[in-house]
């Protein structure tokens, strides 16, 4: 790694550049750098390193010279790369966010496209991504979300685990309550024979909400005929969404 390290040296490619490059935050460029081995660093990555040395296998960076030809070869292929990462960054409308925010976007879609690309990772990987998308569509109406996320952070070492950032009461409690369960789980304590109940209670639970939900929805609708018989329209518009949205509010209003 000594020896790719003083490539980039020599060639006087910075960090920053490199990182637009592989599609990476600085900071993971340093990640990669620190690695022992390049057939450690993420496969796209790697493929994308050679690419860009116009080398095939990476036993063959010890016998790279740094002549003027390799050189400007090198640096049409990076400023090539540096394009096209911009263009990926317009597609992904980075404006208004921050640097610190633009980095954390980057380094999620960096792991997250690492693992769906994993060939033993993948199917699983889909699951796992789409169930934290469904995560993060319901973390404004199930606040536990971010508390469960901060207890993940804090048990892996990433945050120190006196640190609260959301509501610090509720926060501790949770974490406890979780540690306790999840205390349970790991050391055997937690059957399925002995859950079997509780699991019962929580499938139920979810049943009378789904059963709300199409409540809830079927009430809307009937509404939204209302209003739409009331004001002499058959459907909803651009052109009278808005009065037809007050006549609803109006319609339900009747009901307190």
């Amino acid at each position: 790694m000594k020896k790719l390290y003083d490539l980039f040296q020599s060639l006087g490619i910075s960090k920053v550049r490199l990182a637009k490059y592989l599609g990476v935050s600085r900071q993971m460029v340093y990640n990669y750098l620190d690695l022992d081995d390049i057939n450690k660093w993420p496969k796209e990555k790697k493929v994308l390193l050679l690419k860009l040395l116009g080398i095939e296998d990476t036993k063959e960076i010890d016998n790279i010279e740094v002549t003027t030809d390799f050189i400007m070869a090198v640096e049409s292929r990076l400023n090539q790369g540096v394009k096209n990462a911009s263009d990926v960054e317009n597609y992904l409308d980075l404006k208004g966010l921050n640097k610190e925010s633009q980095k954390l976007l980057a380094d999620i879609i960096d792991i997250i496209k690492d693992r769906l690309r994993d060939e033993e990772k993948g199917k699983e990987s889909q699951h796992i991504f789409t169930y934290l998308y469904h995560m993060l569509q319901s973390i404004d109406n199930v606040p536990e979300i971010k508390y469960m996320c901060g207890y993940i952070s804090k048990t892996m070492g990433f945050t120190d685990p006196e640190e609260y950032v959301f509501d610090e009461d509720k926060q501790f409690i949770f974490e406890g309550i979780l540690y306790s369960a999840l205390s349970l789980y790991n050391n055997g304590g937690a059957s399925r024979a002995r859950i079997k109940e509780t699991h019962k209670r929580w499938l139920k639970d979810i049943e009378v909400k789904k059963e709300e939900q199409q409540s809830r929805t079927q009430q809307l609708n009937t509404v939204k005929l209302q209003a739409l018989a009331e004001l002499g329209y058959s459907e909803i518009n651009n052109s009278n969404a808005e009065e037809v949205f007050e006549k609803i509010a109006e319609i339900e209003s009747r009901k307190v």
